[in-house]
């Protein structure tokens, strides 16, 4: 009996031939494939993660993606400018980013089909499409899926008095929206106990202070103390209102550990750390956030600010508005934000994420662009992400993704895959029925 030649080696298909020649000039290579082939995917490293949310919905084409080719009425006013990535460039009012692309990485083709405000918040937040989609109607609900701070508080809480949580510094609403607040920005069905902690107000003020963290001067620590143990007796006993006393006891918790209110105190920062944020409510706010997962908290949103200007809902004034407001202090913090945390030895174990709700319209229409929910952009660094890569494409005028689409369920996904917490996970509403903690799939691919 003859032996059979070797089979000869397949080789990659020409979609994965295609799918390398996309991504090895922006820091993907052949190993990458081969690997996700053997089904080895690379794990998610992040301690913590913060999450900053454009708020309005950033305009694609003119910050992350670019289309210098197009015609005007969709290129737009702006240059687009060289980056630390050979390849990669971006808006010319990102100048700080551009130099540190090196650190982060591109998702060019974020996509969906909700072009209204709130509901896409939902889909977002949670990893799961709003009850009722397409809606400026609908707002906040008990009915509303987990966001992805009550899971992490269920799943994988921060150790100690820190909360494992944090919103700053509003919970996202639109005035234009019968809805009011955007829903997916709480515990949902999970209850109030797993809602993330909200910080309000403007940080950039002298006056700026963290309501809940200073005890009332005729309450001693000894009986802050006391009132905190029968807290927590009563909730593990389920007493009579143990709901409440376990609220009443996390937040007793927070007077009574000096760990946390030091976190909260943007006073201990030196001048010249809280000039580089910018002085402004997002710098700050961001930075902020660095000394939040410091401390230890798992989770930090961080709202683009009720700045009573629309936000980045730049229908009217786009060119002006970004120019001016939205994208200088976006660059200096997000610069500064990547800067501190690799300066401290926390970039590494902390995901970054900059997205907003979805992208604007490729052509430029009365000097603005409106709501484009079917192709924008996200960018992520930290947390074991490769930098100076870029994930997808959008076709030749920013419509369309033209390969890898991510929706924002499987970017909620990639947010629990890269703080090892499975989005399969399945947990129970109160009706006993099982939920996957997000309905995406990570994308595994940005991970070294």
């Amino acid at each position: 009996m003859t032996t059979p030649p070797p089979r000869p080696c397949r080789g990659l298909s020409r979609r994965e031939m295609l799918r390398v020649g996309a991504l090895t000039p922006l820091g993907f290579g052949l190993t990458d494939v081969l690997q996700a082939r053997a089904g080895a995917a690379p794990k998610g490293r992040a301690r913590s993660v913060i999450l900053l949310f454009m708020w309005g919905g950033p305009s694609h084409l003119d910050t992350w993606d670019p289309k210098p080719a197009a015609p005007l009425e969709v290129r737009g006013a702006f240059e687009s400018i060289a980056t630390t990535v050979p390849g990669l460039r971006i808006g010319e009012h990102f100048p700080r980013l551009a130099a540190r692309a090196h650190q982060y990485a591109v998702v060019r083709s974020m996509t969906h089909t909700d072009p209204a405000h709130l509901s896409p918040v939902h889909h977002l937040m949670t990893g799961r499409v709003a009850p009722r989609p397409n809606s400026d109607s609908d707002g906040a609900s008990r009915g509303d899926a987990p966001c992805l701070g009550a899971v992490v508080h269920k799943l994988a809480p921060a150790t100690g008095a820190m909360p494992s949580a944090v919103t700053l510094p509003w919970a996202v609403s639109h005035p234009s929206a019968p809805g009011g607040t955007a829903p997916g920005q709480n515990g949902g069905w999970l209850g109030s106990g797993t809602d993330p902690f909200l910080v309000t107000g403007n940080p950039n003020l002298e006056s700026f202070a963290v309501a809940g963290l200073s005890s009332p001067g005729d309450v001693s620590p000894h009986r802050l103390r006391s009132r905190a143990e029968l807290s927590r007796h009563l909730d593990r006993t389920g007493g009579s209102g143990a709901g409440f006393t376990g609220l009443q006891g996390k937040a007793l918790d927070l007077l009574l550990a000096p760990a946390v209110s030091t976190a909260f105190d943007l006073s201990r920062e030196p001048a010249q750390v809280r000039d580089k944020y910018g002085r402004h409510p997002h710098g700050q706010s961001c930075l902020l956030a660095r000394r939040l997962v410091e401390a230890g908290t798992r989770l930090v949103t961080v709202n683009w600010p009720d700045d009573g200007r629309a936000f980045w809902d730049t229908h009217g004034d786009n060119f002006p508005s970004l120019k001016t407001r939205l994208m200088p202090p976006a660059d200096a913090a997000f610069a500064a934000l990547l800067d501190d945390l690799t300066a401290r030895g926390l970039l590494d174990e902390t995901l970054v994420v900059w997205v907003g709700e979805f992208g604007r319209t490729p052509r430029v229409e009365n000097g603005g662009r409106q709501h484009w929910p079917r192709c924008y952009s996200a960018v992520l660094a930290g947390g074991g992400v490769r930098g100076g890569a870029v994930y997808g494409a959008s076709d030749r005028i920013g419509a369309d993704p033209a390969s890898n689409p991510v929706s924002p369920a499987d970017l909620t996904a990639t947010v629990y895959h890269a703080l090892g917490i499975d989005p399969a996970t399945e947990i129970q509403d109160p009706t006993g029925r099982p939920w996957r903690v997000a309905d995406g799939t990570p994308v595994q691919q940005l991970f070294s």
